[in-house]
């Protein structure tokens, strides 16, 4: 329960620490001979807290085990999928008998109807649905179905928003690229991102102003409905449903990019919780349980432009393939025919909130914990988080220090400042007891 090691308990001893870690490190050494940073995908490299990246082994539950034996209670959840907990029985067993009939046939399967019909039942406003293979790829084809139906090239997108890495996403974007503040990225061309006009997050006037010294111009807004990109930010009141009017009245698509919180928040996403209603959705790794995978979808008289319906191309050999599509099926028809996983979900997201609170309140150092449904984050910061900038000005030189004291305490938090924290129905309320412990202990350290 305190993070052992084939016996050994943790300290807070460097050589103990280190030892501990001993086949990570050798196996990072080995990475970045072959591998650009050692990683293949950049907030693994842990340069935005520093340290060496953990190399995990399997996961089970609610925990993680790395390469060296250490077990972590999991705050990621692979960035978000696994809602029900790591290697879910039924998930795992979908997986295995789906894989005998092969891994991928580049051709239509009843399953891909299924499924685009167990989503389409679950989620408000989805008259249509078309699979891909990634959150990226499916925000990248929702911005280009949006420009081919409106006739228009610009769109506006929100500071520290994240929407994977298509060069039109990468101009002021969260996760990664805060993480490792890179404003300006090589290989976007100018073109490419003077059509991508950016406001802060929760400032409607800024949108306003966008809208109307680019009168007739903009395809679309793009939106976390909650943003995880640069933590856990909740929408303030009016702010999404006065992007809506102005997307009603300028005739903008307006689209909702829930990577993140489709499925996550709700059987019918940020969607349903909200009560806003988006022209275009996008979703990712959620709807594979983890698989690589992706969807868009939205109003048929928009999805109706997609190729081969209309002009607007997308395409993919994998897109709809079997593994990621019956991973996808298991997860969400147990989402759906169990709704009260959502509110045990919520309920310990409220507990671990609660005894963060009173741990860090009586600490006596300024934070900022923001939470919506099973999303959370914490911030080392004096005033109230909102967007990019707030959630930049923070003490994030102290969430470094918290992050490694947690680590070594077995507890596993994004390796950044800009990341939501996602819990999973495999935590049990021990282990909630156990984290609160062990952020105890840890700000006892770094004090």
């Amino acid at each position: 329960m305190n993070g052992l090691r084939k016996g050994i308990p943790f300290t807070s001893h460097h050589s103990q620490f280190t030892t501990m870690y001993n086949k990570s490190e050798q196996l990072f050494e080995r990475a970045q001979q072959s591998i650009p940073g050692g990683v293949n995908s950049p907030v693994r490299a842990f340069k935005s807290v520093g340290g060496t990246p953990v190399f995990m082994k399997k996961a089970k539950g609610a925990y993680l085990y790395d390469v060296d034996g250490n077990r972590y209670i999991d705050y990621i959840a692979s960035w978000g999928p696994m809602i029900l907990g790591h290697a879910h029985e039924p998930l795992v067993k979908a997986i295995q008998e789906k894989a005998l009939d092969s891994t991928s046939f580049g051709a239509p399967t009843e399953l891909e109807i299924e499924m685009a019909e167990l989503i389409i039942s679950m989620v408000p406003n989805v008259d249509m649905i078309r699979m891909v293979s990634s959150g990226t790829e499916a925000c990248m084809s929702a911005i280009r179905l949006a420009r081919g139906y409106t006739g228009k090239n610009k769109i506006i997108k929100f500071e520290g928003h994240y929407h994977g890495h298509a060069d039109s996403f990468l101009v002021k974007a969260g996760s990664g690229v805060a993480t490792f503040n890179i404003q300006t990225v090589p290989g976007v061309t100018a073109g490419v991102a003077n059509d991508t006009l950016t406001a802060a997050f929760n400032d409607l006037e800024a949108v306003k102003k966008l809208v109307a010294d680019h009168k007739g111009e903009i395809a679309a807004i793009i939106t976390e409905p909650v943003a995880g990109n640069m933590g856990c930010i909740l929408p303030q009141p009016g702010f999404l449903e006065g992007l809506r009017t102005i997307c009603d009245e300028e005739n903008i698509v307006f689209i909702f990019d829930e990577v993140m919180t489709g499925f996550r928040l709700a059987a019918g996403g940020a969607q349903a919780t909200l009560n806003i209603k988006a022209d275009l959705v996008t979703y990712g790794k959620v709807i594979g349980g983890g698989m690589p995978v992706g969807a868009f979808g939205g109003k048929k008289e928009i999805m109706q432009h997609i190729a081969p319906l209309g002009n607007v191309y997308q395409a993919g050999t994998l897109s709809g393939n079997p593994i990621a599509m019956i991973a996808g099926y298991t997860l969400l028809k147990e989402l759906k025919d169990t709704p009260s996983i959502y509110q045990e979900l919520a309920d310990k997201t409220e507990y671990l909130h609660k005894g963060l609170h009173e741990v860090l309140t009586k600490w006596g150092q300024p934070f900022v914990i923001n939470r919506f449904g099973s999303m959370i984050s914490l911030h080392f910061s004096d005033h109230a988080v909102t967007d990019f900038a707030s959630a930049a000005s923070a003490n994030n030189e102290l969430f470094k220090k918290y992050f490694h004291a947690m680590l070594k305490r077995g507890i596993y938090l994004p390796p950044s400042a800009f990341e939501s924290w996602f819990l999973n129905n495999a935590l049990t309320y021990s282990d909630l007891d156990e984290t609160i412990l062990k952020t105890k202990e840890s700000l006892s350290e770094i004090a």
